[in-house]
């Protein structure tokens, strides 16, 4: 991770903790590569996932290790989602380092389990919310007193507001993640929980990153997620498995996690590196 506010406590004693790559201003170029060279000796692989609103110094600082140490054990994976759901799938990839998977199947999982999380925040102004469509009759509403806006980021953006729309839940059982900002509404945890039909509300810090994200610090941000592992271990292991033409790693969906590379169509799947082994 790039950030301790994005990193969850474990659901349980198998999950491991996550490491935080530090921001350049916080280190040198020389102590990121002995960092990740002393994770890659430690573990095997990386998989470092990052929001897409990272400064741009801190992810070319992540493209530059990569690129220094010239290694395909070395995923980056940038997520659109907002940061309370980033922490949660970190999570959930975290959960799936201890199952029988290989690095490239876990990597490539990310983009798998982010269709599953539904991601939003109930917002006190969209005033400055760029990361979701927002109409001009939704911008005008937002100056009335009182007024609170349902936002959903993923897996569809929606946007309602509060008292005259519901937000469209998750279809299957899920746990509701909510971390409060400077809200003291009860609709997250009452009406919405109510609305999805969640098992099981928990509270969690938010992240440093949310302010910023949504555009406001009146919210309280909240994710609905498959809560149980075994319920990932099947989904992840329900897709067909595929080998990266260029890197040689499993995957599994149309794009590598490590190296990044498109899954090649059937007739061109002899091209690449990797058909050059016998």
């Amino acid at each position: 991770m790039t950030g301790p506010g994005l990193v969850l406590p474990p659901q349980d004693r198998q999950t491991p903790p996550a490491v935080v790559l530090r921001a350049p201003g916080e280190q040198s170029l020389d102590q990121a590569l002995d960092d990740m060279q002393r994770l890659l000796e430690q573990h095997g692989h990386v998989i470092a996932v990052y929001p897409a609103g990272l400064p741009a110094a801190h992810e070319h600082r992540l493209h530059t290790v990569r690129s220094v140490l010239e290694s395909d054990r070395i995923a980056l994976l940038k997520s659109d989602l907002p940061p309370l759901g980033v922490a949660v799938l970190v999570r959930q990839l975290r959960q799936l380092s201890v199952c029988d998977f290989s690095a490239g199947v876990i990597a490539s999982a990310a983009r798998l389990l982010s269709h599953y999380i539904h991601a939003g925040a109930l917002l006190n102004s969209v005033t400055r919310l760029d990361r979701v469509p927002v109409s001009l009759k939704s911008h005008a509403k937002s100056w009335v007193p009182g007024s609170q806006f349902g936002v959903l980021a993923n897996p569809e953006p929606q946007l309602v507001r509060v008292g005259t729309g519901e937000l469209s839940g998750p279809r299957f059982a899920t746990h509701l993640l909510v971390a409060r900002g400077q809200s003291q509404s009860e609709w997250v945890t009452g009406t919405l929980a109510q609305a999805w039909q969640v098992q099981a509300v928990h509270e969690a810090v938010l992240p440093g990153e949310s302010a910023g994200w949504w555009g406001t610090s009146k919210l309280i941000e909240f994710v609905a997620y498959l809560p149980d592992i075994s319920l990932i271990y099947q989904l992840v292991s329900s897709v067909r498995r595929e080998v990266c033409t260029w890197c040689g790693n499993e995957l599994i969906g149309d794009r590598c996690g490590l190296c990044n590379a498109p899954l090649n169509p059937p007739e061109d799947r002899t091209r690449g590196p990797a058909a050059l082994n016998p």
